[in-house]
């Protein structure tokens, strides 16, 4: 009996394959499109339901770890070397994040609350911890430097025992000690064993990794970034009623503040005419990280200081979507003008 219209079994499942790479990339497509609604969306959602989402917090870090070993798949050995190789990006950025934004931080809130509220505590505080682990996602899907943002979020948490300290001196002389053992831990499991794996996959398959897994791991790595805002708002949840006073006064300055940080991460790499670099900078010196941020500002000072310092953790998601947004763009824009230009 023929069977010529049978479909061989190999080419059933390659089919199938195929149509699950297109639903991921295609997913992955659409959640980009849509991400200045979803992630300040998640951050209500994770506000509403932070009595249900309380007891998954812990699972924080392994959502942030999964995100990371994404984006370094797309790393290898020489991206990294090269960068470590010229660190005088990296030595901008830093002056730009802790040195040029928090001595605005500081001018910002003498203007606006006088040289003794705590408020302008809070307001430098959050200029001066460490860069965000999330701003590798960022940088990733905004057309950035993985290897430089990775890089530099390492080495600036790993500074930070020594440069926050140093920072609330110089400005408040104020001493605080951080407990850097947990510290470490953190970024050991966030930052520094996610991305040997990823690079040592991308070495031992000769970059082909990144491609065979993408339609599969950018999209469970948008919805981790999902989980991990929803469950860092609900974390911050229970310290809102500190908020509730001050809100009206300090939305306004916390957004100027947050968006400050952006700006001078942007036009301060503007005179190197490298679109690269001038995304990663700008979300670099934008984010900061979330949870040592609540840790110092509730840890070492009055509730009051800790309020600008929440409000900006809250603030630098929405924005860093609309950063993103503006980024796209002027992306176009730019590639736009270049193809006219290339028809003349």
């Amino acid at each position: 009996m023929p069977h010529r219209n049978l479909i061989p079994v190999h080419s059933s499942i390659q089919n199938e394959g195929c149509v699950t790479r297109n639903l991921g990339l295609a997913f992955n497509k659409r959640f980009e499109q849509w991400m200045f609604l979803i992630i300040p969306g998640s951050l209500v959602l994770g506000f509403l339901f932070a009595p249900m989402l309380h007891r998954f917090v812990p699972a924080v870090p392994y959502l942030f770890a999964y995100v990371t070993l994404t984006m370094a798949l797309g790393c290898g050995i020489g991206q990294l070397r090269a960068v470590i190789r010229k660190p005088g990006i990296m030595l901008w950025t830093f002056i730009l994040a802790h040195a040029a934004s928090p001595i605005i931080a500081y001018a910002v809130g003498m203007l606006a609350f006088g040289a003794d509220s705590p408020y302008v505590i809070g307001l430098v505080l959050f200029t001066i911890i460490p860069l965000g682990v999330s701003t590798v996602l960022w940088v990733g899907m905004s057309g950035g430097s993985v290897p430089l943002i990775l890089a530099m979020v390492v080495i600036d948490s790993a500074l930070s025992p020594f440069v926050v300290p140093a920072g609330i001196h110089l400005f408040f002389q104020t001493d605080i000690e951080i407990q850097t053992g947990q510290m470490i831990a953190d970024l050991l499991l966030i930052i520094v064993v996610p991305t040997a794996i990823g690079v040592l996959l991308h070495q031992v398959t000769k970059g082909r990794i990144q491609k065979a897994v993408h339609p599969y791991s950018a999209p469970l790595s948008k919805l981790c970034f999902v989980a991990v805002v929803s469950l860092n708002a609900a974390a911050i949840e229970p310290y809102l009623s500190v908020l509730q006073d001050d809100l009206l006064l300090l939305v306004p300055i916390a957004v100027l503040m947050v968006g400050l940080c952006y700006a001078i991460g942007f036009f301060g790499t503007a005179f190197m005419g490298n679109r690269e670099l001038q995304v990663t900078v700008s979300y670099a010196s934008g984010m900061r990280n979330i949870s040592l941020g609540i840790v110092l500002a509730l840890g070492y000072f009055s509730p009051l200081a800790a309020v600008p310092v929440v409000l900006s953790i809250l603030i630098q998601q929405p924005l860093a979507t609309l950063h993103h947004y503006v980024l796209h763009k002027l992306n176009n824009s730019k590639a736009g003008v270049k193809g006219k230009g290339q028809v003349r």
